[in-house]
Formats: structure tokens, sequence, C-alpha cells
């Protein structure tokens, strides 16, 4: 999956920077740098802002590659490398397609902001709950908290659940920008969806503590 992995990688940072550099010298002065909750632009910036999208996903692309390489022994991503490098290509994606956003409010094109960003997280995280219980021990990727590191059965456990709060969150989270629900509604539903197979992992760590089955 790697193999496929840098080719995606390399094609949207070669679009991402393509299209900045394409339409830098149409630009005005200042840009919409900023939205607020309303989805009004609140704050404007040179149109040299525009490559911190690109260089984001570079760094990103950089640091997914390497990661893999330092982790720790029996935390390794091997085991699930397809969904790794799965989860790399969707990320940068999903910044590519921001960075389209961008592009198009910086040259006159009318963008809700609120109800794009909201659409593409929420694909997004619709994406990586579909393979998140693939996802096995590690530093990097999945629901890390505390109690699922330190126990298996409770990272699997957590991840299981996951798996269907962040499904569920993601398609609820495109239906609320699809029906132009305010955006942080739908930004609640993702974080409940991220916040409860964390808590899970806590509940569940300390019913197999009370049951004696951890050593």
């Amino acid at each position: 999956m790697k193999k496929r992995f840098l080719p995606w990688a390399g094609l949207l940072l070669a679009l991402t920077f393509g299209a900045t550099i394409l339409v830098l010298p149409q630009l005005p002065a200042r840009i919409p740098s900023h939205w607020n909750a309303a989805g009004q632009v609140d704050a404007w910036g040179p149109p040299a802002s525009l490559f911190t999208e690109p260089a984001l996903m570079l760094f990103l692309a950089f640091l997914w590659t390497v990661l893999p390489g330092i982790s720790p022994k029996r935390f390794e991503v091997e085991g699930f490398e397809d969904t790794w490098w799965f989860g790399g290509i969707a990320v940068l994606a999903l910044l590519a397609y921001v960075q389209a956003m961008l592009l198009w409010a910086a040259t006159g094109g009318q963008v809700d902001m609120g109800r794009s960003l909201l659409g593409g997280i929420g694909a997004l995280v619709l994406l990586l709950g579909n393979v998140m219980g693939k996802v096995r021990r590690n530093f990097w990727f999945g629901v890390r908290t505390p109690w699922s590191l330190a126990d298996e059965r409770v990272w699997y456990a957590t991840h299981r659940l996951a798996a269907k709060t962040m499904v569920a969150g993601g398609l609820l989270a495109i239906g609320a920008a699809l029906a132009a629900l305010p955006p942080l509604a739908g930004l609640a539903v993702l974080l409940a969806g991220a916040l409860a197979p964390a808590l899970y992992s806590l509940v569940y760590y300390r019913r197999l503590q009370r049951a004696g089955g951890l050593g």
C-alpha cells in the first residue's frame, strides 16, 4: 500500500502547489484568510498565505512515511499497513479539498466555508470510521487513550465502537452540511462521535480492573 500512497500523495501535492502557483498572479493584494461561525470573512491576508495548506500537506506526507519506522516495539503499524496508508491518503485529500475551497474564495468565488468544511470533515470521518476496526495498537493512529494503549482488549473494544460512532457522526455531519444546518451543530455531532469511544475506553478498562482481569 505504501507504493500506492507515495504516487497519490505526490499527485495531491503537485495539484495543490500547481493550482496555487497558477492563480497567484491573478490575486489581489489581500484575500480572505478566515471565516467566523456564521460563514462570514473576518480576516484577510496576503496571497502568499495560500501556501500554508500545501506546506502542511507536504509535512504530513513526510511524517506519515517516517512514523512507521520509529514506532516502538509491539506498537508497530505493520499489522495494519493498508489502513495506515489509506488514512494518510484520506487526510491529504481533505487538505487538498480545503485548499481548493480557499483558492476558489481567493479568486472571487462564493463559498459557504462553514458548510464546505463540515461536509469535507464529515466525509473524512466517515472514511476513517469504515476502517477503524482494523487499527491495531500504536502511538500514532486511532483512539489513543491511556486505557486503550494499556490493554489490547480495551483497544479493540474501543475501536469497534469508534467505527460505529465515526460512521454515524460522519453521515450526520454530511447531512447537516447538505441541509444547511449551523456548522456548529454538525461539529458537535462529530465531537460526540470522537469522545464516546474515548470515554468508553476508560469505562471498559475500569470494568476489567474491578473484575481482576488486568495484570
